[in-house]
């Protein structure tokens, strides 16, 4: 990240307009459409919260789930414009997190490349799971591209292989309150 805490500018590769055929199987039909840091970050406030995987267990279970619940609280009454969820994964796989979880107002950033994590210093290498580099369970607050202020999970340990509860989304909007 720059001196000035600014986003630096990215371009994520955005699958829309994908439709699932009648007898089922993957949704196709769609393009790819570059989706810029600026395009999605300048002139708002927004929420980002990041997470090391889409269809893991704190993540579908609650986070994004939780953003999803309390999407209009953030977003009509704490001055944000937009929230987004990011993952180190490509944009199908985000698209079909969200289909799956029945999300309809918090929007997905695929961040396949990591570009976006590394950017804030939380990419971080999950190769132990199986998972190459991910991103580290964050959520920031993005005013007019620049960070705001950052939520960061502690380590993982032995005792706790997934810590939750500084990037849930009852911590941000008592950031956004006070």
């Amino acid at each position: 990240m720059t001196e000035e805490n600014r986003i630096p500018t990215i371009t994520f590769q955005c699958r829309v307009g994908d439709e699932e055929p009648e007898d089922g199987g993957c949704p196709i039909g769609g393009e790819f459409v570059g989706k810029t840091t600026d395009d999605l970050f300048a002139g708002k406030r927004v929420v980002v919260f990041s997470l090391p995987g889409a269809f893991t267990p704190t993540c579908s279970t609650y986070q994004l789930p939780g953003f999803e619940e309390n999407y209009n609280t953030i977003t009509n009454d704490l001055g944000v414009d937009e929230i987004y969820v990011s993952s180190v994964n490509d944009s199908f796989v985000m698209n079909a997190w969200a289909q799956h979880l029945g999300i309809k107002n918090v929007k997905v950033i695929p961040d396949g490349n990591g570009e976006l994590a590394e950017s804030l210093g939380m990419l971080i290498d999950f190769k132990h799971k199986g998972f190459g580099m991910r991103s580290r369970r964050f959520a920031v607050v993005i005013n007019d591209s620049k960070v705001e202020k950052m939520f960061v999970e502690p380590e993982a340990s032995k005792d706790n292989d997934d810590p939750y509860g500084e990037t849930s989304p009852e911590n941000i909007m008592d950031y956004l309150t006070a």
